[in-house]
């Protein structure tokens, strides 16, 4: 996948999660809980989505590296360039 697909894929899984928020204005340099009303049990939902749809485990230690939209396609990006 290529930058702007793994952005759009998170955005749709932000979506499937907090379906009330308007994701349209999003930063991607801003931490995305600041901008959008989502919690922390939120914000693991992502994760096992994530984990669920394409296989990809996140440790904990990299939480902080996917909270904003910019780092979570950074940090994205190598583990889903084959897919």
């Amino acid at each position: 996948m290529k930058a702007d697909e793994i952005r759009a894929m998170i955005l749709e899984v932000i979506h499937e999660i907090v379906p009330d928020e308007d994701l349209s204005n999003l930063k991607g340099d801003v931490r995305i809980r600041e901008q959008i009303d989502m919690d922390s049990m939120d914000f693991l939902d992502i994760l096992m989505e994530l984990r669920k749809r394409y296989g990809i485990k996140v440790p904990e230690e990299d939480y902080m590296k996917l909270s904003t939209l910019n780092g979570s396609v950074a940090y994205l990006e190598p583990l889903m360039k084959n897919m």
